[in-house]
C-alpha cells in the first residue's frame, strides 16, 4: 500500500498493478480482467456491456476465449497511450494522451506535481483539452495550466494562469479548455488544492488533447 501511495507514475507502479491501469477500459466502471502469471494481459470484458440475456454464458465464452489464447477485448476501443513521465508531446500522429500521476498538498514549489505539455506540432494553434479525473483519496485536486516559462506560486491565487479548474472532489471529474494560436509549451501543475490537507496525498487521471 505505501509503494502505491509514494507512486508518482505509471512505472513507479507494481508490475501487476501496472497491467490492471493499461487494461481498463475507459469510463467503464468495472472490468473483468484475465492476466497470466507471465502478466500478459489475456481478455477483457467490461461488466456493463455482457448481454442482458443469457450472460453467464457469454461470459464463461469470454473466459474460454480468454484461456485459448483468443485475448478477447483486447485492443478493442483500446486506451490512448498512457504516459509514465512528466513530459507530454503532442503532434498530428498522437493527439491525445493519458497520463496517471499524483499530488499533494504543496507547501513549495518543489513539492508541486508538474507536467510539461508540448504542442509546438501545432504551429497554427487549436485548442487543448485537459479531462482530469481525480482518484478516491481525501485529497481534493486543483489543476492550473500555466505558460512554460512561467514561476508557480504556492500561496494565493495564480495571477499568470491561463486556465484552472479548482477543487475537484474525490471521485468527480473536471476539465481544463484553452485555446492557442501558435503551438507553445504549457505546464499543468496538481495540487491539493487551496485548504490546508498537508500530507494528504491522491491520484489522478488526466486526459490531454489538441484539436
Amino acid at each position: 500500500m505505501e509503494r502505491l501511495r509514494d507512486a508518482k507514475a505509471l512505472d513507479d507502479l507494481p508490475p501487476l498493478t501496472q497491467i490492471i491501469v493499461q487494461g481498463w477500459k475507459r469510463h467503464s466502471p468495472v472490468d473483468c480482467l484475465i492476466i497470466s502469471p507471465a502478466l500478459e494481459l489475456m481478455g477483457r470484458q467490461p461488466v456493463n456491456e455482457l448481454p442482458l440475456r443469457n450472460k453467464a454464458k457469454r461470459y464463461r465464452l469470454f473466459l474460454s476465449e480468454s484461456l485459448a489464447g483468443k485475448h478477447p477485448g483486447v485492443g478493442e476501443s483500446t486506451p490512448m497511450p498512457l504516459s509514465s513521465s512528466r513530459g507530454v508531446v503532442l503532434d498530428r500522429i498522437q493527439p491525445a494522451v493519458e497520463v496517471l500521476d499524483t499530488f499533494r498538498y504543496a507547501t513549495a514549489t518543489e513539492d508541486d506535481t508538474v507536467i510539461r505539455i508540448d504542442t509546438t506540432a501545432f504551429e497554427n494553434g487549436g485548442t487543448l483539452t485537459i479531462d482530469i479525473q481525480i482518484g478516491r483519496g481525501a485529497l481534493v485536486g486543483s489543476f492550473d495550466l500555466f505558460p512554460d516559462d512561467s514561476a508557480l506560486q504556492t500561496e494565493g491565487t495564480p495571477q499568470n494562469a491561463l486556465a484552472q479548474a479548482w477543487g475537484i472532489q474525490p471521485g468527480e471529474t473536471g476539465t481544463i479548455t484553452y485555446r492557442f494560436d501558435k503551438g507553445q509549451i504549457f505546464q499543468l501543475r496538481a495540487t491539493g488544492g487551496w485548504v490546508n490537507q498537508e500530507g494528504g496525498i491522491n491520484a489522478f487521471r488526466a486526459q490531454i488533447s489538441v484539436q
